[in-house]
């Protein structure tokens, strides 16, 4: 992602291109190059943003999900947004979820892969062990279906993050913040067109909970995609980016209607 990252207010944010607003929300473990096929392809039609959530950094934001939706919300304050799509992976999509049920009246619709909510196993069966570089990039490339997406410097980063003391304590927070936060009770009081889209072959957010997702949501449409895994807007942007473009293109027909 060329784009150059903005500091303001305390803010650190990608954004491009002019239109509806697309606001993406990147996971635990994610980065903003995460989003760099959707950021490219959807930039062009529409204002897409990028929030950098400051899981790893000293912050006044709470290490909660609730403490990072606050933050969110305060972003959104910030940058004066009204009407928006959201897209969120993995636990960017279970702010997403809080979010829009904290502030209906911004939410135009949401995108939803690989969200947590319901259940997530985390990075496998544990957390990763710090000392053992082998152990994390066994745990990357459980995040994928195919064990070349997780590059050296994917690995370096998670790595990077686990071998600080702050940063660990940080993640480990929000990670159980994420698992005690069920949202089973409440998001069937969430009323907005929702696409759920899911790598068939996910291990951390498995079939049966976007199956899940799809039965709680009462306006929500679901995909799978076959050869994927928990990142499907990085393993496979093609079909997913199909997917939203699809989406937004009938949704935003309907809003300007």
């Amino acid at each position: 992602m060329g784009t150059e990252i903005r500091q303001e207010n305390g803010f650190q944010y990608v954004e491009q291109g002019e239109g509806p607003v697309l606001l993406l929300l990147h996971g635990l473990f994610g980065a903003l190059s995460n989003f760099t096929a959707v950021f490219e392809a959807f930039s062009v039609q529409y204002k897409v943003i990028i929030p950098l959530i400051p899981i790893y950094e000293k912050t006044h934001a709470d290490a909660s999900v609730e403490g990072l939706t606050a933050y969110v919300e305060e972003f959104v304050a910030f940058k004066k947004l009204e009407r928006f799509t959201l897209l969120g992976n993995s636990l960017g999509g279970h702010i997403a979820l809080v979010y829009a049920l904290r502030n209906p009246a911004h939410v135009h619709a949401m995108i939803l892969t690989g969200s947590s909510g319901l259940f997530e196993s985390g990075m496998g069966t544990g957390f990763p062990k710090r000392s053992s570089y082998e152990y994390i990039r066994e745990r990357v490339e459980y995040t994928f279906y195919s064990p070349k997406m997780a590059s050296k410097e994917l690995v370096d980063e998670v790595f990077e993050i686990v071998s600080d003391n702050f940063k660990t304590l940080r993640v480990l927070k929000i990670a159980r913040s994420a698992q005690r936060h069920n949202m089973r009770e409440d998001i069937t009081s969430i009323h907005i067109p929702t696409l759920l889209i899911w790598g068939l072959n996910d291990n951390i957010t498995p079939p049966r909970v976007a199956h899940e997702f799809h039965r709680l949501l009462a306006q929500s449409e679901l995909f799978f995609i076959d050869k994927c895994g928990h990142a499907a807007m990085m393993e496979q942007p093609e079909v997913f980016n199909r997917y939203v473009h699809t989406f937004l293109h009938k949704h935003h027909q309907i809003l300007a209607s």
